[in-house]
C-alpha cells in the first residue's frame, strides 16, 4: 500500500511540475511574442507563475533553472525537456531539415543543393523578362538624338558641322560579322530607381529561397563601384570556364563540344582576344560528366589552381545555358540575326529559412552585384531586349573567387547553336564597355 501510495505521489508531483513549467513558459513566451520583444508590461500573474516555476525547478529539475530563456513560442520548454529526455531532443532535431550546425552532412547537403541546378525558367516564366516599358527609361529615338546633336552644335560654324558629319563613320561589321551598337538606344533616369521596389521590378528576379534587401541592393553602391580594369594584353586578365560543361542546345551534335556551351565559350574567348585585345584563358575542364550534383564543389579546386597560377586574372566568367519549358524560346532579332537572350545570375549566400550560410562565405558579394548590375545597364541601353532580369538565388556558385565574377546563363536548351553563337559578339562588346569604363555615363 505504501509503495502504491509513494508511486502515485511521485506521479502526481511529476504532473504538477510539468503543469507549472507549461504554464510559466506559456505566460513568458506569450508576453514576449505579443510585445514583439520590446514590451515592458509584466502582470502580477506572470510574476507569480514565474516564481512558482523557478521554485519547482530548483527542487525537482535543477538543470532547467539554469537554461537560457531567450527562446520563444514554446521552443524553450521543448529544448529543456529534450535535455531531460534525450528522445525529445532527437525527435525535435528531425523536424527541420535545415541548417543547424556545420556538420559534414549539412555541408554536403548544401553543396548538393547548390550543384543540383541554377535553372530558373520553369518556376518563373515571363517574370524573368525585362519590362518592355518603364517610367524610369528615356528612349533615345532618332529624333531626340538629332535634337541633342543640334543643341550641342548651337553656335558652331556650318563648315565645321558639315565636316564632322562627313567624318562620322558608318558602322560596319567586324571580322565576326557583328555590327556594334554605335550608341545608346535608351538611358535611365536614376532618381526614379532610388525607390527599392522600382529597382527590383526593373532589374531583378529574386528566387523564393532568398531575399533581397535595400541594404544589399543599394543603387549608389551598384553604380558607384569602379569595375574598369587597365588592359594588359601581355598577361591573362579574363578567365572563362564552365561548371556545367555538358549543357547543349536543340541542334547540338552529339560528341561535338563545339556545338555545346563549351563551343560558345571558345567563340567568346576568340572575340575578346581578336576584336578587343584581351588576354583570355578558356578553361575546358569538365565537372559534370557523370552527374551535375556536385559540379560547383568539383570545379572549385581546379579554378582556384588556374587563378593561383595566373594571379593577373581579374575577371572570372562561368558560362552556362538555362533550362526552360519546352516550347519556350529565348531569342530576339539583332541586326537581322536570330540572337539568344542571356541572363546574369548572382548568388547571395543567404536563404530565407536559415539566413547567412557561413560556410559559403563570399567577401565579394557587393562587387559581384555591382559588376552584373552595370553590365545589365549597359546591355539594356545599347541592346534593349537582349538580356533578361538579373536572377538572385541563395547559394554562392563559386563567385567568391574574384570581385569581378560573372555567372551568365546564355540562352537555353531550346535555342539553336546559331542563336547562341550570335549572342557571343554583343556579350563581348558589353563586357568591353564595362571593363574599359566607357559603358556608364
Amino acid at each position: 500500500m505504501n509503495k502504491k501510495w509513494n508511486g502515485r505521489n511521485i506521479f502526481h508531483k511529476c504532473v504538477l511540475v510539468l503543469l507549472v513549467i507549461a504554464l510559466g513558459d506559456f505566460l513568458f513566451t506569450g508576453r514576449s511574442s505579443s510585445d514583439g520583444g520590446g514590451g515592458s508590461s509584466f502582470s502580477w500573474k506572470e510574476a507569480l507563475a514565474g516564481k512558482a516555476e523557478e521554485s519547482v525547478l530548483n527542487v525537482w529539475l535543477p538543470s532547467f533553472a539554469f537554461a537560457d530563456r531567450s527562446s520563444t513560442q514554446g521552443s524553450w520548454f521543448l529544448n529543456m525537456l529534450g535535455q531531460q529526455v534525450p528522445l525529445f531532443a532527437y525527435a525535435g532535431s528531425q523536424e527541420d531539415g535545415g541548417l543547424q550546425t556545420e556538420s559534414g552532412s549539412t555541408y554536403e547537403r548544401i553543396l548538393l543543393l547548390e550543384g543540383a541546378s541554377e535553372y530558373t525558367e520553369s518556376k518563373d516564366g515571363d517574370a524573368l523578362e525585362v519590362p518592355e516599358t518603364s517610367e524610369g527609361r528615356i528612349q533615345l529615338d532618332d529624333k531626340m538624338t538629332q535634337l541633342l546633336q543640334e543643341e550641342n552644335q548651337t553656335g558652331r560654324p556650318e563648315e565645321e558641322e558639315s565636316a564632322e558629319q562627313e567624318e562620322t563613320p558608318v558602322p560596319s561589321a567586324d571580322q565576326f560579322g557583328f555590327i556594334r551598337a554605335a550608341g545608346r538606344s535608351q538611358e535611365y533616369n536614376w532618381s526614379y530607381y532610388q525607390d527599392f521596389d522600382a529597382l527590383i521590378k526593373e532589374f531583378y528576379a529574386v528566387d523564393a529561397t532568398t531575399q533581397a534587401s535595400p541594404a544589399r541592393l543599394n543603387l549608389d553602391s551598384l553604380l558607384g563601384k569602379t569595375m574598369a580594369i587597365t588592359k594588359n594584353p601581355d598577361v591573362p586578365q579574363i578567365l572563362i570556364y564552365h561548371t556545367h560543361s555538358q549543357e547543349d542546345f536543340v541542334d547540338s551534335v552529339p560528341g561535338d563540344s563545339s556545338t555545346t556551351i563549351m563551343g560558345a565559350g571558345e567563340l567568346l574567348t576568340q572575340i575578346l582576344r581578336e576584336e578587343y585585345g584581351y588576354n583570355v584563358i578558356h578553361h575546358t575542364g569538365e565537372y559534370d560528366v557523370e552527374a551535375r550534383d556536385y559540379a560547383y564543389s568539383n570545379s572549385l579546386p581546379a579554378i582556384e589552381q588556374v587563378l593561383a597560377e595566373n594571379p593577373t586574372i581579374e575577371v572570372v566568367i562561368d558560362l552556362h545555358r538555362d533550362e526552360v519549358l519546352e516550347g519556350r524560346k529565348l531569342v530576339m532579332d539583332l541586326n537581322g540575326k536570330p540572337t539568344a537572350k542571356f541572363m546574369f545570375f548572382n548568388g547571395l549566400s543567404y536563404t530565407k529559412a536559415h539566413g547567412e550560410i557561413e560556410y559559403l562565405q563570399n567577401p565579394y558579394i557587393d562587387d559581384n552585384l555591382a559588376f552584373s548590375f552595370q553590365m545589365q545597364v549597359i546591355a539594356n541601353e545599347y541592346y534593349p531586349g537582349l538580356t533578361r532580369r538579373i536572377y538572385l538565388k541563395g547559394y554562392r556558385y563559386n563567385m567568391h573567387l574574384r570581385p569581378r565574377s560573372l555567372l551568365i546563363e546564355l540562352g537555353a536548351q531550346t535555342n539553336t547553336v546559331e542563336e547562341i553563337r550570335n549572342a557571343c559578339a554583343p556579350i563581348a562588346h558589353i563586357l568591353d564597355l564595362e571593363l574599359s569604363g566607357k559603358g556608364l555615363y
